[in-house]
């Protein structure tokens, strides 16, 4: 008896120890960097108390001893601790591998990334964080497959073109971009303040309708916390920028030699007897590049929320100078101010705004073009000194035929002479932003009206100096001054519902229905002024101009475009393992004229979640399957308006009472039956992730039909008068093209204990571009220009892809006369062919060498690209690097230029001099040949490998800066656009102009510089 009654008594002492609850507290932190974790969900296993961790990592909390305590956060692993009793828990959670349930942007709604039908990629916060990219759009390079982004240019503010998928119209290639629902650009913004960047790459952008058809990159933006105290945040770095190139050109004694035998080859005297005295000379593109450019960059914001309220305001500021002209020349300067409020007005009514305002400066040349500053740098000879003996620029000769070695021609100019007489001043003021509004009409049933805007006022200064460089193109008799102004704007409306329902618990429904009203309308102004007082920049202002001109000084535009949407989708799926999407938009636009006004774009999405099904057994390898396919029609309306109308902006003279008068007429020819260029996408996807998460993998198939391409000037009848000033033929849906290709993405993302993380990422993309129809009369589209007065090199065709290049195939060099004779005539070339010369191919085997054998010779758009990108945490260290590779990619080197006496590159050295001396640089001399022609020998292999990014940082212990009020202090150094591994000669294979007939066409493209910089993240 006396042992039950003390087996009773332990029990009743157990169980009132086991009820008792007790204060614990603690703070929840991140495996490796030690910073804390804000919002951290803390919650008593199979109880009811909770409470989430404040803006320090803090948390209090009562619970049972005996209890569990989770410890959840999205993005982190889960951590479990046992309550023993009251006193601190202090934990540390882990980044998870591949966060399945994390929310994805996909347009008017979000989705679970593992219920995601369509082909979607997300580039987080971290990635900006490493790259420190000066213009967003730099991020996207080698992060996401099936994106390609080029520079048309490394001056400070030069447009990046990006491309999702290849090049698919002849017109605008660019994606649609949404910055928390507004039409915007991705330049515009500070990467500090993005979130996430999502980029829809297939169908499942359909619900855009005639804006999606490039694909669409959706931006998030940062916002503030909610219960979480004033937060600032402090990002810095400064840095300076160099060359990554220079050309390898002839020095005096080289060039001197060259012309020698180039004379003596033509019989004529050779322009320098002595050499000998030459040396090096000028090294022309040390004269104009600068070194230790400087870049800075800061930015400043503060966020923090109440229970209701939540806000993030910041501000930034990016100053770069460029690595050619100085800061008076070539300098981009770019101030932003953000602000961010979300307020809930009540449990069901939540309002929001996200508003931007940005200004910008810079001054620069025009560059890849005939006549640039490096075009001038690479031509002119090394024996020519940048000064002459009075301290003035030395003008380069035009060239006489009594004096051998002068005939630079009436283009080649000083390039020092150039860029101080280059005077231009470009300035924007840009507001931009959304305000919305969310109401819960049920449960479950959410309504949302959103305004997005822009606002912008742009103006230009440029001034032409009146001065002679020796009786040059650029020669300015009389100065002027031109001075611009533009207003453009836009609005977009949109109204919307979402309702989420379910049937059993088991078919999950999700249905959104809305409309969107978009307008955008502008003016431009136009003016010259003349004779600016004291041939001065000072004093550039038409206000001050006293001259007059005989014709028109002035002219401006405007244009008014709306548009009208109506779009619904469904989504189901059934248990998160059958998933599908229907979507229909319906567009109205003033673009078109009343016989194609409106267009229907429908789009399906599927997905089968393998992982999800009973015969799925769960193992220690394959841990999530999904396949998914998506097919939809998108359209564009990237094109001029009024195309359907005929407009009175062409000329014409009229006889009025005898007498000549100078009016109007109608300029481009009209086309009522104008419509909607149309992309007809087609994906096939399959995700797998392995090993608990830790390494994803995913596939996709595209196709890609772009039909009604837009194709300018189809021959009609000149009886019409298209042909007379200002005249021009019409705009016809005339053409098709398809890109297709596979995609390929691998990502592994692991702790090594709890100290070391490392995420790897690798993905390549293959794409096939190939023009499927182009009726236009002639069977294709010309485009480009190389050298001067050639045929256009490049061209739209069917069964060629977009752009290629067309001319002639060379087959080596003729070593001898018999060689010669032996090969067809090639005189119809430009002159008939000695030893020495380039032999042609008789492509069309005819016995003839004419324009009849020029055939495809190349291509700019790259076989498959791909990228590799690495981050390591050890601890307070980090390090992260970023490569891209572009394969198969052709380049035409066009920044040579064809004349007698102008400098030449090194490869010049391996010359044909004599029979088996060279295969592959024909001789030099002044006599006639057709050398020059358009042919392969100016087309070069510019595939490359590059190391975009590499950065290595260290956090400071946070125990040791809490003291300090400091929640993150981090230091870094790093280097972007660190090497570029190619066999191409110029300056850049990276580069294009953006243009779909003439994007590998290389004027001289000035080089993206490398980049070295120290910064610091501190939070406080």
């Amino acid at each position: 008896m006396k042992s039950k009654l003390l087996l009773i008594t332990f029990i009743l002492i157990s169980s009132f120890c086991f009820a008792q609850e007790v204060e614990v507290k603690g703070t929840v932190s991140e495996v490796g960097t030690g910073l804390t974790i804000p919002g951290v969900n803390v919650i008593v296993k199979n109880g009811t108390a909770s409470t989430v961790t404040d803006m320090d990592g803090n948390y209090i909390i009562n619970a049972p001893v005996g209890s569990t305590l989770s410890f959840s956060f999205i993005g982190y692993e889960t951590v479990e601790q046992t309550v023993t009793g009251a006193g601190v828990i202090s934990v540390s959670l882990k980044e998870t591998s591949q966060t399945l349930e994390e929310v994805v942007v996909i347009g008017y709604g979000t989705q679970r990334k593992k219920e995601v039908t369509g082909a979607v990629s997300v580039v987080g916060a971290k990635t900006l964080e490493d790259m420190n990219p000066v213009k967003v759009e730099q991020a996207l390079q080698g992060t996401v497959s099936g994106v390609n982004v080029t520079t048309q240019s490394g001056k400070p503010g030069a447009a990046l073109n990006v491309r999702i998928r290849g090049i698919a119209t002849n017109g605008d290639n660019a994606p649609l971009v949404l910055i928390d629902g507004y039409i915007g650009s991705l330049s515009d913004i500070n990467a500090n303040d993005i979130e996430n960047i999502t980029v829809l790459k297939d169908a499942q952008a359909a619900i855009y309708g005639t804006s999606g058809a490039n694909g669409v990159i959706l931006v998030t933006t940062k916002k503030g916390r909610k219960n979480s105290k004033a937060t600032f945040s402090y990002n810095a770095y400064t840095g300076f920028q160099q060359t990554t190139r220079k050309l390898p050109l002839l020095n005096a004694s080289e060039y001197a030699l060259l012309l020698n035998e180039k004379y003596a080859n033509g019989g004529q005297p050779i322009p320098f007897p002595n050499v000998s005295n030459l040396g090096e000379g000028t090294n022309w593109q040390d004269e104009v590049f600068d070194s230790g450019v400087p870049i800075i960059n800061h930015d400043l914001s503060v966020s923090g929320g109440g229970e209701k309220v939540t806000y993030r305001v910041s501000g930034s500021h990016l100053d770069q100078e460029g690595i050619i002209g100085g800061a008076d020349k070539s300098h981009f300067e770019r101030n932003t101010a953000r602000i961010s409020l979300n307020a809930d007005l009540s449990d069901k009514l939540k309002m929001y705004t996200n508003v931007i305002f940005l200004t910008t400066d810079s001054q620069g040349f025009n560059e890849n073009v005939l006549g640039s500053v490096l075009f001038n740098a690479i031509n002119t000879p090394a024996i020519y000194s940048p000064y002459d003996a009075n301290g003035n620029f030395t003008v380069l000769p035009t060239g006489s035929s009594t004096i051998p070695g002068s005939n630079l021609g009436n283009e080649i100019i000083n390039p020092l002479a150039q860029i101080a007489n280059t005077y231009n001043d470009y300035n924007l003021k840009k507001l931009s932003g959304t305000f919305g509004a969310d109401y819960e009409l049920i449960k479950n049933l959410t309504v949302t009206g959103r305004v997005g805007f822009n606002t912008q006022n742009r103006d230009e200064r440029i001034f032409n100096k009146q001065i002679s460089y020796g009786g040059k193109v650029f020669d300015n008799v009389r100065s002027s001054v031109n001075q611009n102004a533009f207003d453009d704007n836009d609005y977009t409306f949109d109204a919307y519902a979402n309702y989420k329902f379910n049937i059993n618990d088991a078919h999950n429904f999700t249905a959104t229905v809305g409309t969107t009203v978009f307008k955008t309308w502008g003016k431009g102004l136009y003016a010259t002024g003349f004779d600016v007082p004291n041939n001065s920049w000072e004093f550039a202002d038409i206000s001050l101009t006293t001259g007059f001109a005989d014709n028109k000084t002035v002219s401006s535009y405007s244009y008014d475009d709306r548009r009208l949407s109506y779009f619904g989708r469904i989504q189901y799926d059934y248990k998160g393992r059958y998933l599908l999407s229907g979507m229909l938009r319906r567009d109205s636009s003033t673009k078109f004229g009343a016989n194609n006004r409106v267009g229907y774009f429908p789009s399906v999405t599927g997905g089968w979640v393998l992982s999800e099904e009973s015969f799925f057994k769960e193992n220690n390898i394959l841990n999530f399957a999904k396949i998914r396919a998506s097919y939809g029609v998108l359209g564009s309306d990237r094109f001029d308006s009024n195309l359907y109308l005929g407009l009175l902006n062409g000329e014409a003279t009229y006889v009025f009472d005898g007498a000549l008068a100078n009016g109007f007429a109608i300029g481009a020819l009209p086309n009522p039956d104008l419509k909607w260029e149309e992309a007809r996408k087609f994906d096939l996807g399959l995700d797998l992730n392995f090993f608990n998460d830790k390494l994803e993998f995913v596939a996709d198939y595209f196709k890609d039909t772009r039909a009604n391409l837009l194709i300018p000037n189809i021959p009609v009848s000149g009886i019409v008068g298209t042909y007379a000033p200002g005249g021009q033929n019409p705009t016809l849906n005339a053409g098709d093209v398809e890109n297709k290709g596979f995609e390929f993405a691998l990502t592994y993302n692991d702790y090594i204990g709890d100290d070391f993380h490392i995420k790897a990422s690798y993905n390549i993309t293959f794409i096939k571009n190939t023009v499927t129809s182009v009726n236009n009369g002639t069977g294709f589209f010309a485009g480009g220009e190389f050298g001067v007065g050639q045929p256009q090199p490049t061209r739209m065709e069917v069964g060629h892809p977009m752009g290629y290049f067309y001319g002639y195939v060379t087959d080596g060099i003729f070593q001898n006369a018999e060689e010669v004779a032996a090969h067809p005539d090639q005189s119809a070339l430009g002159a008939a062919a000695q030893p020495g010369d380039i032999r042609f191919v008789d492509v069309n085997g005819d016995g003839v060498l004419d324009a009849d054998d020029r055939t495809e010779i190349g291509d700019p758009i790259p076989n498959a690209t791909m990228g590799f990108n690495l981050q390591l945490d050890y601890k307070g260290f980090d390090f992260a690097t970023y490569l891209f590779a572009s394969i198969g990619n052709d380049m035409v080197r066009n920044y040579e230029r064809n004349l007698t006496d102008v400098n030449r590159m090194s490869y010049a050295l391996d010359r044909w001099t004599g029979e088996g001396t060279s295969n592959s640089v024909p001789r030099a001399t002044t006599a006639a040949t057709s050398n020059n022609i358009f042919s392969d020998f100016f087309v070069e292999d510019a595939s490359y490998l590059r190391i975009q990014n590499v950065q290595l940082g260290y956090t400071v212990n946070p125990d040791f800066t809490e003291k300090a009020g400091i929640t993150k202090l981090r230091i870094y150094a790093g280097v972007n656009n660190l090497y570029t591994f190619t066999k191409y000669r110029g300056f850049d294979p990276g580069a294009s102009s953006g243009a779909p007939l003439s994007s590998g066409i290389d004027f001289g493209f000035y080089p993206v510089p490398r980049t070295y910089l120290i910064g610091l993240n501190l939070n406080f």
